[in-house]
C-alpha cells in the first residue's frame, strides 16, 4: 500500500461533516450558529422499501440527538404532519430510522429531516430535504432502474473522474425506485492513494481511515457506507429515489458463506460468523430497509403491474464446494425462504413477478479452482446443487401456470440479457423466461462468464470489458432500467451504461391473465 497523505484523509473527514450543512432551514429554525452545539446530520437523507401506504426514511446525526421528519405532498411541506423519530446513539452509529404511514398511493412524497439536541431540547440543527414515490394502486406507467456493485476493487471516489457518476444518470431518469442488487459496499476491498491507469492517468482516490484495511470491527463496516455517502452523486440520488436493498457478498467479505474460517492474512479475525454478524449490524444502520435479525428476503408490491420478490443467497448459504451435490437440504435460500417464495409468486396477481437474485441463475462464479461461488457449475446436465432449489421453484411455478417471472441480478461486473427455455434445457418443466445482468455501478468491471446449460440459456446481448478490472475512468459501468406500459402491460427492458446511453433493449409482452 502506497503511504497516505494526511491532507487526503483531512479532505474525505471535511466531506462527511459538510454534508449536514447542505438543505434549509425547518420551521423557520434559525441557521445553527455552532456546529459544537447544534446537532448536524451528517451523511444526507436516504428512503426505502416504498408501498403505496408506507416508506423507510433514515438519516445520521454527528452526536446524539432526537430525528424528526415533516412529511407532505408539497414541495414546500406546508400543510405536512410532523412525525416524532428515533432518538439516535452509539449504539446505532447515531443513524435512525423512520417507518412513515398513511401515505397517499400513487404520490410524490417530500420529507425533512431535522436532528434536536437531547442536551437542549428544542434546539435543532439545520434540514435536509428528500423525496420518493409511493406506489400506485391502479395501473400506470412505471419506471425504475437496477445496478450493483459500488466502490470495487480499489475505485473509490475520485471527483477528477466524475465520482459515482452513475447514480446521477440514473437519477435523470426519474425512477420510481432503484432495485440495489447487492454489493452495495466492498467491505474487503481498501482504497490507496492513487492507481495508476494503463495509459498513465492516475486515479486519486479520496480516502478515510476506515478504507485503508480491510473491515472486520463494527465502526469499520459502518465506515464503508460511509464512505459512499461522501460522493455527490450517490448522496443526490439517495434524497430522490427510494431504494430497494439486497446484500450480496462484498457487505461483509468476497464469496463468504456462513461457517467459514478465513485463511486470509488480512485478517485477524478469521471467523467469518463473527464477521458476518458486525456486517449484518451495520447493513441495517445504515441502509434504509427493515431492521431486523435475520435474513433480508421479502415481497415489495409496486402496483397491479409488479412485484418484487428480493431474495437473500447469503445468510443461510451452504459451503462453496464443487457444487454437485444432491442434498435437498443444501442450497442458498433454505427451506423456509424457498417455500415462501414458490407459495408468494403463486398468490401474486401482478402482472409481472421481479425475482431479485442477487447471483445468477445460469452463469458459473468459480470460487478458485474447484469450489462454486454461485447457482451453477458448469455441468449441463440435469440439476446438481444450488440448482436444485431454483429446479424446484421453477417446476412449481410452471404447473401452477404462472407467468410473467423475470429475474434480474448483477454481481458478475458487467451487463447482459439471458433467455431461458426447456427447448435447449436438460428439464422442461418450467415456462420460458429472461434474466437480466447489470453493473457495476461503480467497480472494476469484468466478464463474461460462461453458461450453464441446465435451463437452457442462451445469451441476447452481452457487453463486457476486454481487460479484466477495466476502472470506472474507461468505462463498462452499468445499470438497467424497466418500463412497464400503464396500458398494456408490456415490459421494455434497457441496459445502458454509465452516461445512461441504452446499449440494447427488448420488450416483452404482458402474458395474458388466465
Amino acid at each position: 500500500m502506497t503511504s497516505i497523505s494526511r491532507r487526503n484523509l483531512l479532505r474525505a473527514g471535511v466531506g462527511a461533516g459538510a454534508a449536514g450543512l447542505v438543505g434549509s432551514a425547518l420551521f423557520e429554525a434559525p441557521a445553527f450558529s455552532s456546529a459544537g452545539v447544534r446537532p448536524l446530520l451528517t451523511h444526507g437523507v436516504q428512503s426505502g422499501d416504498a408501498t403505496a401506504d408506507s416508506a423507510i426514511v433514515w438519516s445520521r446525526a454527528d452526536r446524539p440527538a432526537r430525528l424528526w421528519v415533516q412529511v407532505s405532498r408539497r414541495p414546500d411541506l406546508r400543510g405536512g404532519r410532523l412525525l416524532r423519530g428515533p432518538v439516535v446513539t452509539p449504539a446505532t452509529d447515531f443513524t435512525g430510522k423512520l417507518r412513515l404511514h398513511n401515505l397517499p398511493a400513487d404520490s410524490k412524497i417530500y420529507y425533512r429531516v431535522r436532528a434536536e439536541s437531547l442536551d437542549r431540547p428544542g434546539l435543532y440543527g439545520s434540514s435536509l430535504d428528500g423525496s420518493l414515490s409511493t406506489a400506485p394502486t391502479k395501473r400506470r406507467d412505471v419506471r425504475f432502474v437496477w445496478t450493483g456493485d459500488v466502490v470495487g476493487q480499489g475505485w473509490g471516489i475520485d471527483p477528477a473522474y466524475g465520482g459515482l457518476k452513475l447514480f446521477e444518470s440514473m437519477r435523470r431518469r426519474r425512477p420510481d425506485f432503484l432495485l440495489h442488487s447487492g454489493d452495495t459496499v466492498y467491505a474487503d476491498g481498501p482504497l490507496t492513494e492513487t492507481v495508476t491507469l494503463p495509459d498513465g492517468r492516475i486515479w486519486r482516490n479520496v480516502l478515510t481511515e476506515e478504507k485503508l484495511k480491510v473491515a472486520e470491527t463494527l465502526t469499520e463496516y459502518r465506515g464503508q457506507y460511509a464512505y459512499n455517502l461522501l460522493d455527490d452523486s450517490y448522496k443526490r440520488f439517495s434524497a430522490e429515489v427510494a431504494q430497494i436493498n439486497q446484500w450480496d457478498d462484498h457487505e461483509v467479505l468476497n464469496n463468504w458463506y456462513p461457517g467459514e474460517i478465513l485463511d486470509d492474512a488480512r485478517y485477524t479475525e478469521k471467523r467469518v460468523d463473527v464477521l458476518a454478524a458486525r456486517a449484518h449490524q451495520a447493513y441495517h444502520e445504515w441502509v434504509p430497509i427493515p431492521s431486523r435479525s435475520g435474513p433480508v428476503y421479502r415481497k415489495i408490491s409496486h402496483g397491479p403491474l409488479v412485484d418484487l420478490f428480493i431474495l437473500d443467497m447469503r445468510t443461510v448459504k451452504d459451503i462453496n464446494d464443487g457444487n454437485t451435490y444432491a442434498d435437498p437440504k443444501r442450497g442458498l435460500l433454505g427451506r423456509e425462504q424457498r417455500e415462501w417464495l414458490i407459495r408468494a409468486l403463486r398468490e401474486s396477481t401482478a402482472t409481472w413477478k421481479i425475482i431479485a437474485n442477487d447471483l445468477p441463475l445460469g452463469l458459473v462464479v468459480p470460487d478458485g479452482p474447484t469450489a462454486q461461488e454461485g447457482v451453477a457449475q458448469g455441468d449441463n446436465g440435469a440439476p446438481l446443487g444450488r440448482e436444485l432449489e431454483f429446479a424446484q421453484v421453477l417446476r412449481d411455478a410452471h404447473r401452477h401456470h404462472v407467468t410473467g417471472i423475470v429475474l434480474l441480478t448483477a454481481d458478475v461486473h458487467y451487463t447482459a440479457a439471458q433467455h431461458y427455455d426447456p427447448a435447449r434445457a436438460a428439464v422442461q418443466d418450467f415456462t420460458p423466461f429472461w434474466e437480466f445482468v447489470s453493473g457495476p455501478a461503480h467497480a472494476g468491471a469484468f466478464g463474461p462468464n460462461a453458461l450453464d446449460g441446465t435451463f437452457g440459456p442462451k445469451t441476447a446481448f452481452v457487453h463486457a470489458p476486454p481487460v479484466a478490472n477495466t476502472s470506472p475512468a474507461d468505462g463498462y459501468q452499468h445499470f438497467g432500467e424497466v418500463e412497464i406500459d400503464g396500458h398494456s402491460g408490456d415490459l421494455t427492458v434497457y441496459l445502458r451504461d454509465r452516461d445512461g446511453v441504452s446499449l440494447w433493449s427488448t420488450k416483452l409482452t404482458a402474458p395474458r391473465r388466465r
